[in-house]
């Protein structure tokens, strides 16, 4: 056989592989050799109003997550006297890692799936100084509405060589508009107990519920606490990169609005606060690279969103503005600081939403393990936490409602004094669940030691609004529910 019959059948054996791939699995996980820019991390969505919403992009060297790399293995608790293993390869030869490459990315939005009438941005460059990152704020949005998007990156903004990947979203209804609504909230996700390799098990559980938005509650990644621990900015990026480059989050991720927030092991180590150091890591970079991964704008880490007629929810920040847990309890010790409170206040009480959810990374009622002294429900904040409590008792307290994260239990709690209702999520997994002080019939309506997450349900019935609250276990299953009517 001559040399050209060798080369024809060499590239038909390759086409039919290639048109054998492309069918079985979706467009963008395909790689054509002309691209030399991806998005391995895939997409986020988050800060979704009736009217905008950020798109989180970042671009990557490879179309996949480093699966061949080193392992570093385990949490820290696994090693004895300290001995934590250190990266003895560069940080991208790690498994999971998404090194990042500079480029430029566009979007392209519009309100039908193929994208016919679409919008587009300009081309964006991006490099190293933002992680290869970039946000991008639409405005101008159509309230209560699907939005679908493609991602588009390139090394030389040219659309021929450009990789493409696509996503949806959905906007709130306006404050006057009746809409039933369905969100899901998880927290605290290790990453050595996901319980799969493709990720934890709750995110295709929740994308099933087909939610209109998702609160992630803190304690997304765990910079102290799963090897290797994240002494330098660069090994805190890479805990980001590691996780959300799972197939299941990438593909939660491209298809659910999200809300963000943080809490001690996604800013810097446990319990931390503002001016703490973990090696050469610092609080204010490790709130720096929250803010880069994340889809949320650069103000405040507190915000509100109204959801309709019936629902607004309230995310408050826990680690901008704190107090040291080692100072003495009383006025001068705080938690959310005096802003955020006297914004939590005037907001709350200016919400005509029939429903106010407040979702914070740690408890206000509780209760919590006697040792701990780092949120409101544990007496080294308790003029504050009784404070908060009171006045939500005294304001809004029939209609008002606490989902907490932080803790690796579930529960539903009532507070003995204000009869606040509280609900904790739990952990992400049923490996990473534990740690509960036990069931306390004083305060506990529900308590279980395993993982999973929480849905929350708005729905009208003639003239009445009915909320619900469910737990979850980490495959969808319900293994609680409660719920309350109120007249309109």
């Amino acid at each position: 056989m001559n040399t050209d019959k060798k080369t024809r059948r060499k590239f038909l054996k390759e086409s039919a592989a290639l048109a054998l791939t492309t069918m079985a699995f979706p467009a963008w996980k395909n790689e054509a050799l002309a691209f030399s820019v991806f998005q391995a991390m895939g997409t986020r969505v988050g800060e979704v109003t009736d009217t905008t919403a950020i798109i989180w992009t970042r671009l990557t060297t490879k179309k996949e997550r480093n699966n061949k790399g080193l392992v570093i293995p385990g949490r820290a608790q696994d090693y004895k006297n300290n001995q934590l293993p250190e990266p003895k390869v560069p940080t991208e030869e790690l498994e999971g890692a998404c090194q990042g490459i500079s480029g430029f990315v566009r979007i392209h939005y519009g309100t039908e799936e193929s994208l016919r009438n679409k919008m587009m941005s300009d081309w964006v460059g991006v490099s190293e100084k933002t992680d290869f990152i970039h946000h991008f704020h639409l405005k101008n949005l159509q309230s209560n509405t699907t939005y679908f998007y493609e991602s588009e990156v390139s090394d030389h903004k040219n659309e021929t060589d450009s990789f493409k990947i696509k996503g949806k979203f959905q906007t709130a209804p306006t404050q006057n508009v009746v809409s039933d609504i369905r969100f899901c909230l998880m927290t605290c996700q290790g990453y050595p107990d996901r319980g799969h390799p493709d990720g934890h098990h709750i995110y295709p559980a929740m994308l099933a519920l087909k939610p209109h938005f998702t609160c992630l509650t803190g304690d997304l990644v765990y910079y102290d606490n799963d090897m290797p621990r994240a002494n330098n900015a660069r090994l805190a990026r890479y805990h980001w990169e590691r996780m959300f480059s799972l197939p299941r989050l990438v593909d939660f991720n491209m298809h659910v609005n999200t809300y963000w927030l943080k809490d001690d092991h996604d800013t810097l180590d446990n319990d931390s606060s503002p001016g703490g150091n973990m090696g050469e890591l610092s609080f204010t970079e490790g709130q720096h690279i929250f803010r880069q991964q994340a889809p949320i704008s650069d103000g405040l880490s507190y915000r509100t969103f109204r959801w309709g007629k019936d629902l607004q929810i309230w995310l408050t920040d826990g680690r901008d503005f704190r107090s040291n847990n080692d100072m003495p309890d009383g006025p001068e010790k705080t938690i959310w600081g005096a802003e955020q409170k006297a914004w939590f206040k005037k907001t709350v009480k200016e919400s005509t939403a029939t429903w106010k959810i407040l979702v914070s990374p740690t408890p206000l009622v509780g209760p919590d393990r006697v040792q701990k002294n780092d949120n409101h429900s544990n007496p080294g904040f308790k003029y504050e936490g009784d404070e908060i409590r009171s006045w939500i008792k005294e304001n809004v307290s029939d209609h008002f409602f606490i989902v907490c994260g932080d803790r690796h239990w579930q529960y539903h709690s009532v507070h003995p004094e204000t009869g606040l209702n509280e609900f904790s999520i739990g952990a992400a997994s049923d490996e990473h669940a534990g740690g509960t002080p036990g069931e306390n019939k004083d305060y506990h309506r529900f308590h279980l030691v395993k993982g999973g997450f929480m849905s929350v349900n708005v729905n009208r019935l003639k003239n009445k609004s009915l909320i619900s609250f469910q737990h979850h276990d980490v495959y969808g299953s319900v293994v609680y529910k409660w719920e309350k009517e109120k007249n309109i």
